[in-house]
C-alpha cells in the first residue's frame, strides 16, 4: 500500500503541471526520436535508438511514479493544524546552541524540499527532529556533519 503525500495546494499543482508538460512535450519528442532513429535503418547497431529507447524508459518510470504520488497526495487544511507544536507546513526559526546562528525553514513535504527556499523536508534529519517540538523546546539532531543542539524560538504558519 502507497504512503500518503502531504501538499500545500501549490505544490500539488506544480506535480500535476510538471506531469502534464511530461505527458503532453516530453513524451512526444521521445516518440518522435524513436521514430527517427529507426528510420536510418539497422536496429542492431545504432547508438541512437538504444539512446531513446533508454530515455523513453527512464521518463515512463517517471511518469509512472509522479502519478503514484499524484493519486495518494492529501492536500493540508492549515487552519486544522495546531500551531503551538512543529508540524507539516509550520514555519520554525531555531537557533543553533553551539554557535548562536539563528536559521528559518518550512517543514514541507519530500517532493517540496528546496534548501534553498528555506523549504526543508519532514524526512529529513532536522525535519524528523523537529516535528512535535514546541516553543523553547530543545532538540539534539544527528546531521551528516555530527550531533547539533537547535533551540526552537518561533513557530509559525
Amino acid at each position: 500500500m502507497s504512503q500518503v503525500s502531504y501538499f500545500t495546494e501549490d505544490g500539488l499543482k506544480k506535480l500535476k503541471d510538471e506531469l502534464h508538460h511530461l505527458e503532453t512535450v516530453e513524451r512526444p519528442s521521445i516518440s518522435k526520436q524513436i521514430a527517427e532513429a529507426r528510420d536510418k535503418g539497422d536496429l542492431s547497431e545504432n547508438a541512437e535508438y538504444d539512446a531513446a529507447k533508454e530515455a523513453q524508459g527512464l521518463l515512463e518510470l517517471k511518469i509512472s511514479k509522479m502519478k503514484e504520488l499524484i493519486s495518494t497526495a492529501r492536500i493540508i487544511d492549515e487552519s486544522q493544524i495546531d500551531t503551538s507544536k512543529v508540524f507539516i507546513h509550520a514555519k520554525v526559526k531555531i537557533k543553533n546552541l553551539k554557535n548562536n546562528a539563528t536559521m528559518q525553514y518550512t517543514l514541507v513535504a519530500e517532493s517540496e524540499a528546496n534548501l534553498k527556499e528555506g523549504r526543508i523536508s519532514v524526512d529529513s534529519p532536522i525535519g524528523k527532529g523537529l516535528l512535535g517540538k514546541k516553543v523553547g523546546d530543545k532538540a539534539e539532531i544527528k546531521t551528516p556533519a555530527g550531533s547539533v543542539k537547535f533551540e526552537v524560538i518561533s513557530i509559525s504558519r
